[in-house]
């Protein structure tokens, strides 16, 4: 019979180099870089809340470090390590293969160490808790917008959502429309250098997770500020532009989730900094509103009308 050190040792036991301790002991050891302060994260993804039961392994594994990822990316820092509790209903070697080949397929790619965790039996459930470095004071926070700043995301807004309205029954798409919007579901981009190109330039930053109008709402709240944002001037790929004209279709835009794109505000005289950083990185940086002292958040259409939301984005215990 396969114990649980076993799962450990062949699915998740790596080299951790950038680590002083790693998998195997009672807790990992780390050393920090001088001038540095530790960013630490915590996602939780749970069968039948955050994905379908069938959801394919490998991209379940890598949707599992995104998100973590996409935290790091908001507070401008560079992951490093990564620990995961894993609750499984059953052993099945075949599933544990291909989503630990998707989670390090990610980890990999950033460099991240997974250097410790859990396992147990239970309903399927997964939890990773993602540690990262950032300069002394260079974090972006969520406190720190300005009236006047420029609110900017990143890629597109909208296709997870979309895909996921369609899987739901909430709305129909076209094959080929599905097709284009599940990897934007299944897995996300996490802007890992997006995040740390804003150091200096950006005054706060928050990953979309729960929708655009939900999480930028968080930054307004906590800067105790405004914004006005103009429907518009979102970015939304080829596929959503065809069902913008449907109400679920901009409740996808505004308040879908899942996105994982970073939402962020700079200062109007910082604009050239951001298409730089556009440039630089080859990604679509989108400017689509102004943080203002009114403390509320306006959405306003092409002819200046007020667009009304009454959900602003996902939320667990509603």
């Amino acid at each position: 019979m396969v114990s649980e050190f076993d799962l450990i040792r062949r699915f998740f036991t790596r080299s951790t180099p950038g680590a002083m301790l790693g998998v195997g002991d009672d807790a990992a050891l780390l050393r920090v870089g001088s001038g540095m302060e530790l960013a630490v994260s915590t996602d939780m993804l749970v069968s039948g809340t955050h994905f379908f039961p069938d959801t394919n392994p490998f991209s379940l594994g890598y949707k599992a470090l995104a998100v973590n990822l996409s935290d790091m990316a908001a507070m401008a820092a560079q992951p490093r390590w990564a620990t995961l509790a894993l609750s499984l209903p059953e052993v099945d070697e075949m599933w544990l293969e291909k989503f630990s080949a998707g989670l390090f397929a990610l980890a990999d790619e950033h460099h991240v160490e997974l250097i410790g965790g859990d396992t147990t039996r239970g309903p399927l459930n997964l939890c990773i808790t993602i540690m990262g470095e950032v300069p002394r004071g260079a974090a972006l926070r969520r406190s720190g917008a300005q009236v006047g700043d420029d609110v900017w995301v990143s890629g597109v807004l909208g296709d997870a959502a979309l895909a996921l309205a369609h899987v739901q029954g909430h709305m129909q798409l076209a094959a080929k429309d599905f097709a284009a919007c599940t990897s934007a579901l299944h897995q996300p981009v996490p802007r890992v250098a997006l995040g740390l190109a804003l150091r200096g330039v950006a005054h706060c930053a928050i990953d979309i997770s729960d929708g655009l109008l939900a999480d930028l709402g968080h930054i307004l709240k906590c800067s105790n500020v405004g914004a006005e944002i103009t429907f518009n001037a979102l970015p939304a790929s080829s596929t959503m532009q065809r069902y913008l004209e449907q109400s679920l279709g901009k409740c996808c835009v505004l308040a879908g989730g899942d996105d994982y794109e970073l939402c962020f505000t700079v200062s109007v005289e910082d604009r050239s900094e951001v298409e730089k950083i556009a440039a630089n990185l080859g990604l679509l940086l989108t400017r689509i509103g102004t943080i203002t002292a009114e403390k509320q958040c306006i959405v306003r259409a092409a002819d200046g009308s007020v667009i009304n939301i009454e959900e602003p984005g996902y939320d667990h215990f509603r």
